[in-house]
């Protein structure tokens, strides 16, 4: 009877290591599942930042591009502002010029006028001098 309780024991025993090992090996199985589904959720998520991390990366070289074509291009509009105040400064000279000429030429004019007048006024006075005299003369010289 101890023999047989004994057996009975150990056949017990051995049923509950196999029915422990299956579900030792199924609660492997299922933590392996839940592990490997949980991986893959965080890599959907690693996968979606990654594509956004490129996205951005992407965005942010063509946005640096972008800035610089216009900081190229304000330094054209910069210089050719430049150039056309410079251009403006010189009209500026080349007026004030032109005034001062013009203002030469008119003292240039005047004098020209008066050195006129009087060289007719000169004239005027020796041909009546000299007309006056030449009818003195006659007078004076009847023949």
């Amino acid at each position: 009877m101890l023999t047989s309780m004994v057996k009975e024991h150990h056949s017990k025993q051995s049923k509950r290591k196999q029915e422990q090992e299956v579900r030792r090996k199924e609660a492997i199985e299922s933590s392996n599942e839940l592990t490997q589904s949980l991986v893959d959720h965080l890599n959907v998520g690693v996968a979606q930042a990654y594509l956004n991390q490129k996205r951005l990366d992407a965005e942010a070289k063509q946005l640096h591009m972008g800035a610089t074509n216009f900081a190229k291009q304000t330094h054209q509009w910069l210089q050719l502002i430049d150039n056309f105040s410079s251009a403006l400064k010189e009209l500026g000279d080349v007026e004030n010029w032109a005034r001062s000429i013009e203002g030469d030429m008119q003292v240039i004019q005047q004098s020209l006028e008066l050195a006129y007048k009087a060289s007719r006024a000169a004239q005027a006075t020796t041909s009546a001098s000299t007309s006056a005299v030449a009818s003195t003369s006659a007078a004076a010289n009847p023949n």
